[in-house]
């Protein structure tokens, strides 16, 4: 059976991918720092095992990994999924929202991809970044955020380029808004009822409504698949059209 190591598995995208993986026949490591939501996760299916703790270095990332392969013997996709959102421009942004919002989005990937590595060139694998929309086209007030997932995106083509010819895939996913705690969040930062900022956020996409995030996980696992094995280096919108 083939293995998923997914972060920010206890909400969100990252609690859907857990599961679908899982549900497509997957053993999926979840990791993330909650464990009661993480337990709640892994009530869904006997291939959830979860992980819990904070990456807050390059060795705890390596630990991720190592835990991994050692319960279930192999690596066959990485999916960053954790991620933060800070809101601010640059003038509101200190040293420590700079720091940690690279940190988690961006430097995590990264030392968790360089210790899965020879893990995934050994399987022919894949990695799956979750990166947004605000990646590809800036969004207002969130200057450290779209940064972030800008670098990220950039991670993924620069390695897809390097691993390409070893067999490694590395795409990443782009979601715009998506109904999760982050955008409940954003809601409570604005003092917004959740429900009327649901709303309005429905109201500016395209095609009027906002992603669930079984949506986005269901596209993390076709990228993931032998029948996405010709997609590397892309950076896929998931957004109701708003990048068009």
């Amino acid at each position: 059976m083939k293995v998923a190591l997914i972060t920010g598995a206890s909400s969100g995208i990252g609690a859907a991918a857990a599961i679908e993986f899982a549900d497509s026949g997957w053993l999926v490591m979840a990791a993330g720092r909650d464990a009661s939501r993480l337990d709640e996760v892994a009530v869904a299916s006997d291939n959830i095992s979860t992980w819990e703790g904070d990456l807050d270095s390059s060795d705890a990332c390596e630990e991720l990994v190592a835990d991994t392969v050692d319960e279930f013997g192999r690596i066959d996709c990485l999916v960053n999924c954790a991620g933060i959102l800070f809101r601010g421009t640059v003038a509101d942004t200190g040293d420590d929202d700079w720091r940690d919002t690279m940190h988690v989005n961006l430097d995590v990937p990264f030392y968790l991809s360089r210790a899965a590595l020879p893990h995934l060139l050994d399987t022919a694998g894949s990695i799956v970044n979750i990166a947004s929309d605000w990646g590809l086209r800036a969004g207002a007030d969130h200057a450290a955020y779209c940064t972030s997932k800008g670098g990220l995106i950039m991670l993924t083509r620069a390695m897809a380029k390097d691993h390409a010819r070893a067999g490694l895939r590395v795409n990443a996913v782009c979601p715009g808004d998506v109904d999760t705690a982050m955008l409940a969040g954003e809601a409570e930062a604005l003092d917004e009822d959740i429900d009327d900022y649901l709303a309005d956020a429905a109201e500016g996409s395209p095609n009027g409504r906002i992603a669930e995030p079984g949506e986005v996980a269901a596209l993390v696992l076709y990228l993931a698949s032998d029948t996405a094995r010709h997609i590397t280096g892309t950076a896929i919108s998931i957004d109701g059209g708003a990048t068009a």
